[in-house]
């Protein structure tokens, strides 16, 4: 059942991105894994930006895309926490396998056929 519309999605990104940018310090996290923390709100931020929905403010890249992407970044995510964990300790492999599993979720959630933004 997909219970995530384009624009509660886009809200989601941007606060998302909020978090992204305050988890090193709210977490503390190491210095790696709060270095990968910064480029991935950044990234985060541009791929939201560029999105065609309603808080996209460039509306290049189509929603349907957007989700592919993101759902490659989920599984990525998902082994980079190994990686930063291995230099960084077990707090940072769980913090991000728990929040690549919420962006699996968000994704599989999120009804990319339609964006009231096309």
């Amino acid at each position: 059942m997909k219970i995530i519309n384009s624009k509660l999605h886009a809200a989601l990104d941007y606060l998302t991105v909020i978090f992204l940018l305050a988890a090193p310090e709210l977490f503390n996290l190491p210095e790696m894994t709060a270095m990968f923390t910064y480029v991935l709100a950044c990234v985060h931020f541009l791929l939201t930006i560029i999105t065609n929905f309603e808080f996209g403010l460039i509306k290049w890249l189509p929603f349907r895309v957007h989700g592919y992407i993101e759902n490659i970044v989920a599984f990525a995510l998902f082994g980079a926490s190994f990686y930063l964990g291995s230099i960084d300790g077990v707090f940072s492999r769980n913090f991000y396998l728990i929040f690549s599993a919420i962006i699996l979720i968000v994704f599989i959630l999120t009804d990319f056929r339609h964006s009231k933004a096309d």
